[in-house]
C-alpha cells in the first residue's frame, strides 16, 4: 500500500484527490490547503482527513502530488523531498533553473522520485506520435485557449506552451541551437500569446504557438519526417498518419490513416505511473532533468521575448493594474 498525500486542492488539486481515491493500492491518506474550508471540502467528497500545513503530513505518507501555485513548487517540494517522500509536482517544475536543480539534487540525494506533471506525455495520441517517429525534421504545434482567470501567476509560455516545449524536446532528443521568439501581454500583465521557432543541431524545426486569449481551444502537434505526416490532436485524442513508401517510387500511394484513442483517463493515467515509479515498478516517464529541460527552455524563450519588447519601447507591465478587469467584464469566449 501506497500512502498519498495531495498538496493544494484548488482545480486541479482537487481531481488529483479524485483520481487517488479510486486507486488500488494506494491510501489517500489527506489533502492539504492554506483554505481549511477548501481542504475540509475536498476531503468529504474523497473520504479522507482534511490540513492546513504540510508538516503534518511528514511520517505519515510515503509520496505526495504536490499542486499548489507553481511560485510555492520548490518551497513545498524541498520539504517533502527532504524527508524522504517521493514527489509528483506538477507543471513547471519550479519558478527558476536553479530552484530545479536543487530539487533534483535532494531527490537522488534521498533516493526519491521526482516526477514533473507534465500531463500530455500521457496522452494516447502522443504516445501513438512517439511510437512512429524516427527523423522528425518538421514540427508545428498550436496550443489555443479561452481567457480563463487561474493561473496566472505565470505567463503563457509556463502555463501552457511549456507542455510543447516538453513533447518537443523528448521527440528531437537533441539540443537546440537557435530560438526566435516573439509574445505580448493582452488581457494580464504577463504574456498571454506567443510563438517560438526553434531550430535543433541536426536541423530539425519546430514552430510553437500558444494563447490564453483565444476564441477557440486547440491542442495540436503535427510532425513531418520523410515518408511520413502525424497530426495528433490532443483535445480530441485523435491521430491522423499519413505515409507514403518512398522506395515504391514517384507513383506510390499516399496512405492516410485515422485514430481514435478512447476511454483514456489521462491524469489517472499520470498518477498511477507515479505510484508505479515509487514501487519501483518502472522509471518516471517525465523526471525531474526533464522538467528542468523544459523550464530552462520555456525561460530562454521568455527572456527573448522581454528583449524584444523593450527594444520596442514596450515595458511587460506597461499594462495599467485594472486594464485586465476592465476588458473582461465586457469580454466573452
Amino acid at each position: 500500500m501506497v500512502h498519498v498525500a495531495v498538496i493544494g486542492v484548488g482545480y486541479l488539486g482537487r481531481f488529483h484527490a479524485q483520481k487517488y481515491a479510486k486507486m488500488d493500492g494506494v491510501d489517500l491518506v489527506g489533502v492539504v490547503d492554506i483554505v481549511p474550508g477548501r481542504a475540509q471540502e475536498v476531503a468529504r467528497e474523497v473520504k479522507t482527513r482534511a490540513y492546513t500545513d504540510v508538516h503534518e503530513l511528514i511520517g505519515k505518507i510515503d509520496a505526495a502530488s504536490v499542486v499548489v501555485p507553481t511560485i510555492h513548487h520548490y518551497e513545498i517540494a524541498r520539504i517533502l523531498l527532504s524527508n524522504d517522500v517521493h514527489c509528483m509536482v506538477e507543471k513547471p517544475i519550479s519558478t527558476t533553473v536553479e530552484e530545479a536543480d536543487e530539487l533534483i539534487d535532494i531527490a537522488e540525494r534521498h533516493g526519491v522520485v521526482l516526477q514533473v506533471g507534465h500531463l500530455e506525455r500521457f496522452n494516447p495520441a502522443i504516445k501513438a506520435l512517439e511510437a512512429r517517429l524516427t527523423q522528425p525534421l518538421f514540427i508545428e504545434a498550436n496550443r489555443l485557449s479561452g481567457f480563463k482567470n487561474r493561473a496566472t501567476d505565470v505567463d503563457v509560455v509556463l502555463d501552457l506552451m511549456i507542455h510543447d516545449l516538453d513533447i518537443v524536446l523528448s521527440l528531437v532528443g537533441l539540443p537546440v541551437k537557435e530560438i526566435r521568439a516573439v509574445g505580448v501581454p493582452v488581457l494580464t500583465q504577463k504574456m498571454d500569446i506567443a510563438n517560438v521557432r526553434l531550430i535543433f543541431t541536426d536541423g530539425c524545426t519546430a514552430n510553437i504557438t500558444a494563447s490564453r486569449i483565444s476564441l477557440h481551444s486547440m491542442r495540436k502537434i503535427r510532425v513531418f519526417q520523410p515518408g511520413l505526416y502525424i497530426s495528433a490532436d490532443c483535445m480530441e485524442c485523435k491521430s491522423l498518419i499519413v505515409t507514403r513508401d518512398l522506395s515504391a517510387g514517384p507513383m506510390s500511394a499516399i496512405r492516410p490513416e485515422f485514430e481514435t484513442h478512447r476511454g483514456t483517463d489521462i491524469l489517472y493515467d499520470e498518477l498511477e505511473s507515479f505510484v508505479r515509479s515509487v514501487q519501483g515498478l518502472e522509471r518516471p516517464k517525465v523526471t525531474g532533468e526533464a522538467g528542468r529541460k523544459a523550464l530552462k527552455l520555456a525561460l530562454d524563450i521568455n527572456a527573448q521575448i522581454m528583449e524584444g519588447l523593450k527594444s520596442a519601447g514596450i515595458d511587460r507591465h506597461f499594462l495599467p493594474p485594472d486594464w485586465s478587469q476592465q476588458v473582461l467584464s465586457g469580454f466573452q469566449v
